[in-house]
């Protein structure tokens, strides 16, 4: 997942900088520009209102209660912002509060259990949790509230205090959202720092943050892993995928078509475990392409605010830059594009939705994270050919297979090379389930249970059964 900063301006830092509508590629609105030097202070205001939050369970749940209902109060100017600043259609940007909303409310009734161990000693051994103390959350631009409450909402439940650090693409609804929780959290329990680089690598170095969990792309998440090695932090990375969907030879194609399409559509294809690359038998192919072709020359594209728009434009130039190259370079290693294949026409990151054919496997449309609109189907003769090509690049994060006959289905799933496997349907998650990939998606686990004893440690406390002995 791309998380390029904007361009500088050479020279002194000013202390805002520029936030730009995708929708029309004009700046709308300014947010502070932090300078990294003012992240000491920050951070010792949350390690001092950790030792308060973390001794009283029972006033977490209900400051997480009373800050979801404030959340979903603010819903309308939240979704609103979020389209402004982030692209997506404004449908896309309520389902995204809803589920920060209920992100918050699961894990506010959500508590570690404490386990005792029988070895057959004479003493009680007992396994406790305990929180880890402050923890910097840095968020990208494609769900930045959504990705913000799965990092903030177990941190905060276990009893840890939060730094949030929104990418510089999309600060504005990340700021707004810290301005609604700051008055259901006590003061400093939850901290909105925003500025560009070096903001984000000296909060995952900083020596008073006990647990860093990052969101984006392969290169940035190993700096921050390096960066958070000098202080030993614990580290939590979720690096992106390259999700395969692979059809098996009974798929009903005009059954799954629509499915198939918003799997890597949705949020105009800027999902981490989005569909990016379709396997289909030979015979089946041709009208796989020609499905999901229809779709993509029929879509409404446009601005999100508009509610007859189905799909928005790419968030930021560099990215729009990146989906441009990587489907340039596809046509001209001789792939050939069904529908799109270019930018759109007018003011704005629009990127015409495309599906690709004839594409060289080795193309990077194929084996590197496009993260836009763009849909590579490639043919294959063997089951045995498709999974080794969909295992084939080095991410692991999710996978598809569609079919009818199910059990069949399940035992090609059980083959994929990923974190989370799907059948007849993709990049569905339940708050209540593991999320983590393999190779380079990602580090750790988040999501349920998982989740929370991500961001605690064990504490084991021995005594004799009987004093004296």
């Amino acid at each position: 997942m791309p998380t390029d900063e904007p361009d500088r301006v050479p020279g002194r830092r000013a202390a805002h900088f520029a936030v730009v509508d995708p929708a029309t590629g004009e700046t709308f609105d300014e947010a502070p520009d932090q300078q990294p030097d003012e992240l000491d202070a920050v951070v010792d205001r949350s390690h001092r209102a950790w030792h308060g939050w973390r001794a009283d369970p029972a006033a977490r749940t209900t400051a997480l209660r009373v800050a979801a209902d404030a959340v979903e109060t603010a819903g309308e100017d939240l979704a609103r912002l979020l389209t402004r600043e982030q692209g997506k259609p404004l449908a896309e940007s309520y389902a995204e509060i809803a589920r920060t909303t209920a992100r918050l409310r699961y894990f506010a009734d959500l508590a570690p259990t404490t386990r005792r161990i029988t070895d057959g000693r004479p003493v009680h051994s007992e396994i406790r949790w305990r929180p880890l103390g402050p923890v910097a959350a840095i968020v990208p631009w494609n769900f930045p509230l959504q990705l913000a409450a799965a990092k903030f909402a177990p941190a905060l439940a276990a009893g840890n205090t939060v730094v949030l650090k929104p990418s510089p693409f999309t600060p504005l609804a990340t700021r707004l959202l810290g301005s609604v929780l700051a008055a259901a959290l006590p003061e400093d329990v939850l901290t909105v720092v925003t500025g560009r680089e070096p903001l984000g690598a000296r909060l995952a170095s900083h020596p008073g943050i006990r647990h860093v969990t990052f969101t984006g792309s392969v290169p940035t998440g190993r700096a921050v892993a390096e960066a958070a090695a000098a202080s030993l932090a614990r580290v939590t990375l979720e690096l992106g995928g390259n999700d395969a969907a692979v059809l098996l030879d009974d798929v009903e194609v005009d059954r799954i078509a629509d499915r198939l399409f918003w799997a890597a559509f949705r949020n105009c294809g800027q999902v981490c475990m989005a569909v990016k690359r379709v396997y289909a038998p030979a015979r089946l192919h041709g009208e796989v392409v020609e499905a999901l072709a229809q779709r993509a020359k029929t879509v409404v594209v446009g601005a999100g605010l508009d509610p007859e728009t189905r799909l928005g434009p790419v968030n930021n130039a560099p990215q729009l830059a990146r989906v441009e190259q990587v489907t340039r370079r596809a046509l001209a290693d001789g792939a050939r594009a069904a529908a799109g294949g270019h930018r759109l026409d007018g003011p704005g990151y629009f990127f015409a939705p495309t599906i690709l054919t004839d594409v060289p496997p080795s193309s990077p449309v194929v084996t590197e994270e496009q993260f836009g609109p763009v849909l590579p189907v490639l043919p294959y003769r063997s089951l045995g050919e498709a999974v080794d090509a969909a295992n084939g690049t080095g991410f692991g994060l999710g996978g598809s297979v569609w079919g009818t006959d199910l059990d069949r289905a399940e035992a090609v799933a059980d083959r994929l090379e990923c974190g989370t496997a799907w059948i007849n349907h993709h990049a569905e998650l339940s708050l209540a389930q593991p999320f983590a990939g393999v190779k380079n998606s990602g580090v750790g686990v988040a999501g349920g249970p998982w989740g929370l004893y991500g961001n605690l440690r064990p504490f084991v406390v021995h005594r004799p059964q009987e004093e004296g002995r």
